[in-house]
């Protein structure tokens, strides 16, 4: 059994044949999917996922926050919906039963053609107000960090008599040795995904990814697809889809030099310690 424990079926990409995607995943052996949200109306639909697909083929569950590319549209309509509410809005969809976590919040200092550098006060702003919930709640944190690691490591410092044991998990991780140690220091998991099957260091990175997840601990990782995107070797191009998280696994338990089946039961432990409403 695998766990896909980050990915976005409850983007507009997958409205036409989102069951027949899951359906996939689940023959796959993909038992769990976790949608995560990025802003108020994707984090609603995750929520909606999550209720849907509730049956012993396979479940989702849902993760809900806002994407620190959306920390500066508070102000203004987006996807369809007023933003200026968006911290009441993500509290009350944080106390659905099948909401595991608070999430994808972090920082992100990549410069996007499409949106450039959201504001980093802003950014930092929406972080701690999303921190703070997810220790309200006890529900653990999902990570997002691009090319930010100082500020994320310093800013979740600040938190780190207060969080849960474990706190939560990096999604994506990519970054420096100093900050995967930190990350581990204070208790978090390590989530990869597929481009850890792509050659060579990403742009504006130091460190390749397979360098990242051989110098973190089997019982500290967690795989993920972030589907739509980033899609495993060899299948690079296409859309990606929760049942790609066993390729990532098996690449992971390739680099681990264990066993398919040992890597997947203990990825599976993993994420009942991080995600304790699964097992509730």
């Amino acid at each position: 059994m695998m766990v896909d424990t980050h990915c976005h079926l409850n983007f507009h990409v997958f409205d036409k044949d989102v069951d027949e995607v899951a359906k996939r995943a689940f023959d796959a052996g993909v038992r769990i999917v976790v949608n995560t949200g990025t802003s108020i109306p994707s984090s609603r639909k995750a929520v909606e996922l999550a209720h849907k697909f509730d049956s012993p083929a396979g479940e989702m569950y849902a993760i809900v926050g806002v994407h620190p590319h959306n920390a500066d549209k508070a102000d203004r309509e987006f996807e369809g919906e007023i933003q200026s509410n968006w911290f009441e809005e993500i509290t009350k969809l944080a106390h659905d039963e099948k909401v595991i976590g608070i999430g994808e919040t972090g920082l992100d200092y990549h410069y996007y053609e499409s949106n450039g550098i959201v504001d980093k006060k802003l950014q930092k702003d929406a972080f701690r107000k999303q921190i703070e919930l997810s220790i309200e709640l006890k529900l653990p944190l999902q990570i997002h960090n691009r090319q930010a690691g100082e500020d994320v490591v310093s800013i979740l410092s600040e938190y780190r008599t207060k969080f849960q044991d474990p706190p939560g998990m990096f999604h994506c991780f990519a970054g420096t040795f100093d900050v995967l140690q930190d990350a581990l220091e204070m208790g978090f998991y390590i989530g990869f995904d597929g481009n850890i099957t792509y050659k060579g260091i990403a742009k504006g990175e130091t460190v390749e990814l397979s360098e990242l997840a051989k110098s973190t601990p089997l019982d500290r990782l967690l795989v993920e697809t972030d589907a739509p995107f980033l899609t495993p070797m060899p299948f690079r191009g296409r859309r990606n889809e929760p049942k790609n998280v066993i390729i990532v696994g098996q690449y992971l338990a390739n680099l681990k030099s264990v066993s398919f089946s040992e890597f997947a039961t203990i990825v599976d432990n993993n994420v009942r310690r991080v995600f304790k409403k699964i097992n509730a």
